[in-house]
């Protein structure tokens, strides 16, 4: 059994960790590190709620911290975590600065623990249809793709860290960025150079709440956007080829779901979790004449932890790597610089 220590309770805990953790067979959730409140001790009443790391990281039984924290705490928190002999997953981005992302690759390589991202996306169901799509071949020379995130909220959230000009790594970039390059990374690898435009939509942005980036390969085209003033979303993926083309509409369901009062709490999440509706599946139309919906697999968030559960159990490879979330941060932070200098940054620039 891994014992796991969650490090903080706000919406990235309630909604995207503690009822993942919770529902993976060999991990529990034992205990929560939240502040002030009693919510934590309210929903999971078997799980330990402590006040400080100090306390938390004193229970020698923790075998895993999990980061889930405003973006300017994780690198001190992981540090911590690290040098206290514990594996470590950070809620994205993993820090504000290639340099501390970097660190702390070099300490858990150190100290021989796990630092991982937590890259739920990678577990939607549109991801897995694209990487089995993409090596079937069945796009011939990838032109183009594009992938995007549309919202509609015209006005900012009212006392939210990531809408203050004063915070380290705010804005949507930093926040949706990390997972639209990951999946492109996993797709693609490296780009030779980056790109991007951040933009604020609202007037009453503080920070950037849309962005352009471009990731720039031999004969590929990857373009990634957010927008926050998107009322009729746009396709959330489209992929040209010489072989044919691919469009999908609709996000995953999951996230909805485990944001609303039926999120699952426990090992059962029910036969139908992570199963997208037909009229959301993607439209492949190839250079044969065929055109026909494909089926979108089956997302489940619980993969993550379930292979990092069986990478301190049983040595498994993590499935998100360091050689790829420290790309993933080097491409936000060049994508910043692309952004503030208004031009194309080389991949391979030494970051400041």
């Amino acid at each position: 059994m891994v014992r796991v220590g969650l490090i903080g309770f706000g919406m990235a805990a309630k909604a995207f960790h503690a009822p993942v953790i919770r529902g993976v067979a060999g991990m529990e959730l034992a205990a929560v590190l939240q502040r002030h409140g009693d919510e934590a001790k309210e929903k999971y009443p078997q799980a330990r709620v402590v006040r400080t790391l100090d306390e938390m990281l004193s229970d020698k039984t923790i075998d895993l911290c999990v980061i889930a924290t405003s973006n300017d705490s994780h690198y001190a928190l992981a540090k911590a975590s690290l040098e206290a002999g514990r594996h470590v997953v950070v809620d994205k981005p993993l820090t504000p600065t290639l340099a501390e992302a970097e660190d702390l690759v070099r300490l858990a390589q150190e100290r021989g623990r796990l630092l991982t991202v937590y890259q739920d996306r990678r577990y939607d169901g549109i991801s897995h249809t694209v990487r089995k799509l993409v090596d079937s071949g069945v796009f011939g020379d990838i032109a183009e793709y594009e992938a995007r995130y549309d919202r509609f909220r015209p006005e900012p959230k009212a006392n939210a860290w990531r809408e203050r000009a004063d915070f380290p790594a705010a804005g949507v970039l930093w926040d949706l960025g990390p997972h639209l390059i990951d999946q492109a990374i996993v797709l693609f690898g490296e780009p030779t150079a980056v790109s991007a435009t951040a933009i604020r939509q609202r007037k009453t942005s503080l920070v950037d709440d849309a962005f352009d980036v471009s990731l720039e390969y031999p004969w590929t085209r990857v373009a990634l956007k957010a927008r926050i003033l998107a009322y009729a979303p746009g396709p959330n993926l489209l992929i040209h080829g010489t072989g044919g083309s691919f469009i999908k509409y609709g996000m995953d369901p999951q996230e909805a779901a485990l944001r609303g009062p039926d999120c699952p709490d426990g090992l059962d999440w029910g036969e139908n979790w992570g199963l997208e509706p037909e009229e959301n599946w993607g439209t492949l139309s190839l250079v044969n004449g065929e055109t026909r919906k494909v089926k979108t697999e089956r997302g489940d968030y619980r993969g993550f932890y379930a292979n990092v559960r069986d990478v301190i159990e049983k040595g498994a490879a993590p499935d998100v790597t360091p050689k790829q979330f420290l790309a993933t941060t080097r491409a936000i932070v060049l994508a910043h610089k692309s952004s503030r200098e208004r031009r194309v940054v080389p991949w391979n620039k030494p970051v400041e």
